[in-house]
């Protein structure tokens, strides 16, 4: 974990530092939304901010250069086989890691979004995400590995963190819609 500490200290300082902002932030445009309910205004808001906030420090972290070659890794699994024999720390880094940097837009997007408002979108989404910043790495040579497994975990992420936040997107099931009223009356 000091290794976590020394190469993304910067990043998780500046997002702490930001964290008074971010609630600003959401509160205006809360307040902007005037035609909304409020709740729905807070809900919109809410959801935008976290997305976003939630997503761009990971998304720095992936994009910061490393002093070493670019490197591609087309193999589906065979690099989540080889963090079996890692140190545990390494394997956890990795993994949880990976499965964090779209999962603030796979819990917010269905909530603010209604159309992204399924697990498989949402699958769909976090690979999208992470295929445009794998292709980045590579592109920017920025000393990396661009993976297919971090393609799998990141749009993973995105699904698991949308199950998480199921209950305020989920759409009620017949069962629980309200009886349907009666036009006719009554002889």
């Amino acid at each position: 974990m000091d290794q976590v500490w020394r190469d993304w200290g910067d990043v998780l300082l500046a997002v702490a530092a930001c964290l008074p902002l971010l609630v600003l932030v959401t509160a205006g445009l809360a307040r902007l939304r005037r035609d909304a309910p409020a709740g729905e205004a807070w809900r919109r808001s809410i959801a935008e901010v976290g997305a976003v906030a939630g997503t761009l420090p990971w998304v720095w972290m992936i994009l910061t250069p490393r002093d070493a070659p670019r490197q591609v890794h087309l193999v589906p699994l065979r690099d989540l086989a080889d963090l079996l024999t890692a140190p545990p720390a390494t394997a956890v880094v990795q993994v949880v890691g990976n499965l964090l940097v779209f999962a603030a837009l796979g819990f917010f997007a269905p909530v603010r979004f209604t159309a992204l408002a399924s697990i498989r979108r949402l699958f769909l989404l976090g690979a999208a995400g992470s295929l445009l910043v794998e292709s980045l790495q590579y592109v920017q040579d920025l000393g990396r590995v661009s993976s297919v497994d971090d393609v799998l975990l990141n749009a993973t992420g995105a699904a698991l963190a949308g199950l998480l936040s199921h209950r305020w997107w989920a759409r009620p099931s017949a069962s629980v819609r309200p009886a349907a009223v009666s036009t006719t009356r009554p002889v």
